[in-house]
């Protein structure tokens, strides 16, 4: 029997629900997800592999100006996720007037929508939060556009018309072997998944720029067979006024924070872990060539 395998790149301005779409076509949670913009910082690969298909999902940060060299590297991930796919799923919030007026961001996508050489989907999610003759509209009108192979209404929130949207996606797809065997779901390690987790828990509890400022740097991971996992994480900052931030009032926010990222670092791997939380200084890190390259955000085919 003949596979289809390929790329498919999710593409989007902040906050439209790249994220929450991905992990409802996967069918569990691979990207991290909260109500702040900006929460996803790097590509992150999610594989969907059935007996006739693979799909290979590509979840990119939102689409934006960058403001530092942080934000740079996130928008060439964008960049090579473009490169690499084989189709295009551009996502809308039908919710928010501003994700469908111009801007300079929305030019990228304009973009993307005019380039002929890739098939393209568009999605227009949280369909629910509109009455159903606004969204008729909308569809007529991006399907007057003649530039998609579909528009698809959809909320992924609730899983609806995701069996559609995956279905047009697979007749996107070239013929071709799979990639990745059938029960690898993602190609990163459980460092990397635990490290979201705890930088998720960030943006969930603390306001305004201090999750931006903050990133997490596992420094020990002990898989022990008869104790607990021993986890050992950084949360790293930029300005020392941050760091009592963190920590809180007699160290209750940092308490709390590692309650919540324990619980949910346990449910992922599925054994009970000790985990360990301490705050570091680094400043400016987000600007910073070598901050950057230790996280994980300049690889050596940048230099």
């Amino acid at each position: 029997m003949n596979t289809k395998s390929g790329y498919a790149a999710i593409i989007g301005l902040p906050n439209v629900g790249k994220s929450t779409l991905m992990n409802s076509l996967l069918r569990q949670k691979i990207s991290i997800i909260t109500s702040k913009p900006q929460t996803t910082r790097k590509r992150i690969l999610g594989i969907l592999s059935e007996k006739e298909y693979q799909i290979i999902f590509l979840d990119t940060p939102g689409i934006l100006k960058p403001s530092y060299l942080l934000q740079e590297k996130m928008m060439e991930d964008v960049e090579s996720s473009i490169k690499d796919a084989d189709v295009f799923i551009i996502i809308y919030d039908v919710s928010s007037v501003a994700s469908l007026k111009e801007s300079e961001e929305n030019e990228i996508i304009e973009s993307l929508v005019d380039d002929d050489s890739k098939k393209k989907i568009l999605v227009l999610n949280k369909i629910d939060t509109i009455t159903q003759d606004k969204a008729v509209l909308l569809i007529e009108k991006y399907e007057g556009m003649n530039k998609f192979k579909s528009v698809i209404p959809v909320s992924a929130n609730l899983n609806f018309n995701i069996e559609r949207l995956k279905n047009e996606i697979v007749e996107c797809l070239p013929e071709g072997p799979k990639f990745y065997d059938d029960e690898i779901v993602s190609d990163e390690t459980e460092r990397f998944f635990v490290t979201e987790i705890i930088r998720e828990k960030i943006f969930e509890l603390y306001e305004d720029e201090i999750p931006y400022s903050c990133e997490v740097l596992i420094t020990e991971f002990k898989e022990r067979q008869s104790a607990k996992n021993f986890i050992s994480a950084e949360i790293v900052v930029e300005r020392e006024s941050q760091k009592p931030i963190i920590i809180g009032k007699a160290g209750r926010a940092i308490k709390l924070l590692g309650e919540k990222s324990r619980k949910a670092i346990e449910e992922f791997l599925e054994k009970e872990v000790y985990l360990e939380l301490r705050v570091k200084v680094r400043d400016k890190w987000r600007s910073n060539p070598n901050m950057l390259k230790s996280f994980g955000y300049i690889r050596e085919k940048d230099k």
